[in-house]
């Protein structure tokens, strides 16, 4: 079983959260001026690339609170989560 850490609640097996979709997407401070293709853009375009990613997860069934966390697409590991507002944190991977 996959174990996730919560940073509220520390580690629960998977069945207790759910996924958020892709972390530190901003949402445009004035929709309304947007063209169709830009709106579409920010909706449904997301970077979904191969290795860590930064993702927001929620508890459902615990402090049904929101965090982000980054994790390997690759072997599915979690690297490590983190509090929504937190910067997101540089992998070891990535440092080198």
């Amino acid at each position: 079983m996959l174990l996730i850490h919560c940073p509220y609640c520390g580690a629960r097996p998977e069945i207790e959260f759910r996924y958020g979709g892709e972390a530190h997407i901003a949402r445009p401070s004035d929709p309304s001026a947007l063209s169709d293709g830009q709106w579409t853009e920010f909706l449904f375009l997301r970077s979904n690339r191969k290795g860590v990613h930064a993702e927001r997860w929620r508890h459902t069934h615990g402090c049904g609170r929101f965090f982000n966390a980054l994790r390997d697409t690759v072997t599915d590991k979690f690297v490590t989560s983190y509090k929504i507002g937190d910067p997101r944190p540089v992998p070891d991977e990535e440092r080198r």
